[in-house]
């Protein structure tokens, strides 16, 4: 074994996503803020993620974070595999146009893992926002969710049983723990809070309310959509704004049709940064209905520009993103949801007070800090012993 040197280090993240995707989300901004902040602090980055139409196949962004772009939603793994042994032993075009040979590799475990560590000397960080015990069943049938949750929860945690675990949330590490993963090897790295333009934004002369998120089944974007329903009668004017772009849009736009609340919902489908700030800025309260975040990115953008959240209780990290009774709230069911929602569309003190206080609690993250946090991860993993050979990571 050898020992490899920190400073300079160039990281490879493992992504089959990336911000450009038409189902890219909050997870894909985490990853590519953090490589922009190691690009940032002399390191090189790349990201290697499933193509799509419309994207080139290689680009470098304003950040200075290479990206790679092979394969579709499930070939990028194989793709993954394929470019880096390709570039590790030279091996023609792939070697020409591939990876290189990367430093350190992080697995963005969204659900399937890479298993890099399979196939990779070099050290390996699994990157997890959350665990997705909930989900499987949301989105695949019986059988796929079985396969998917032991993926994720037995084979995933066994081949990377000697690495090391980076996450959002206290609580999702406290989940991983569940698992069998040590939290002493798991390094928590909250989301930053993106620079919102300073040009202040009214609120609306009526109440309103804005939902932000990819939209698939397990963001329960019907919540938000029942919870107009309810509070209508009391609430005339009431307008819900649901601003993302996914497969699950006909039956959301079928279920407002249903609900007879089609003229009160406006799906803005893919906003750009500036509307985003604008819809967030102007929106009375955020909601955030979704089954698992690994912290809830969008609740601190909203609390960055004065906008309470009102989100589950026991959907994970957004329990830390929304401090209860003081930034938003968190409710335990969904009647509960839709009380909140209610109190807060009544209640403008309360609404303006949270307001202000979800603004201080957003500015206490930075892209910054965690980047540092995260280079000082790179550092620590990079500096140390290439890990024995992957044998040892399988044999009992």
């Amino acid at each position: 074994m050898h020992t490899l040197v920190a400073p300079g280090q160039h990281v490879l993240f493992l992504n089959w996503r990336d911000t450009g995707n038409p189902e890219g989300g909050g997870s894909e901004v985490y990853v590519e803020r953090i490589a922009g902040e190691l690009v940032a602090r002399g390191h090189q980055a790349t990201i290697l993620c499933a193509a799509y139409p419309g994207a080139s196949d290689e680009e470098v962004n304003d950040a200075g974070v290479r990206f790679l772009r092979r394969g579709g939603r499930h070939t990028v793994y194989f793709y993954a595999a394929l470019m880096y042994l390709a570039g590790f032993i030279g091996l023609g075009r792939l070697a020409r146009s591939g990876l290189g040979r990367p430093d350190l590799l992080v697995d963005v475990c969204n659900g399937l893992p890479f298993l890099c560590r399979l196939y990779s000397r070099r050290p390996v960080v699994a990157l997890v926002h959350h665990v997705h015990r909930e989900q499987w069943s949301v989105v695949l049938g019986a059988v796929g969710a079985r396969f998917g949750w032991w993926v994720e929860s037995r084979l995933g945690v066994r081949v990377y049983r000697n690495c090391r675990y980076v996450t959002v949330s206290a609580a999702t590490r406290d989940e991983l723990s569940i698992l069998g993963v040590e939290p002493e090897r798991v390094t928590v790295v909250h989301n930053g809070t993106p620079e919102m333009p300073t040009t202040p934004t009214a609120k609306t002369s009526h109440p309103s309310l804005v939902v932000l998120c990819r939209l698939v089944p397990h963001k329960r974007v019907e919540v938000a959509l029942r919870a107009v329903r309810e509070l209508v009668e009391q609430f005339p004017t009431l307008r819900l704004v649901v601003a993302g772009q996914g497969w699950w849009e006909p039956q959301l736009r079928e279920l407002a049709e249903e609900l007879g609340i089609s003229d009160r919902v406006r799906f803005a489908g893919f906003v750009t940064d500036a509307e985003k700030h604008e819809l967030l800025s102007s929106a009375w309260v955020a909601l955030t209905p979704s089954l698992k975040e690994g912290w809830g990115l969008t609740i601190v953008e909203a609390g960055a520009v004065g906008t309470p959240t009102v989100a589950f209780r026991e959907a994970g990290g957004v329990a830390e993103a929304v401090v209860d009774g003081r930034t938003g709230w968190l409710a335990d069911d969904e009647p509960d949801f839709i009380k909140r929602v209610r109190e807060l569309l009544a209640d403008g003190d309360q609404r303006n007070a949270m307001g202000q206080a979800a603004q201080e609690h957003a500015a206490q993250f930075t892209w910054a800090a965690s980047g540092e946090r995260f280079s000082n991860l790179v550092a620590a993993v990079t500096a140390v012993a290439v890990p024995p050979a992957i044998e040892s990571y399988l044999l009992p």
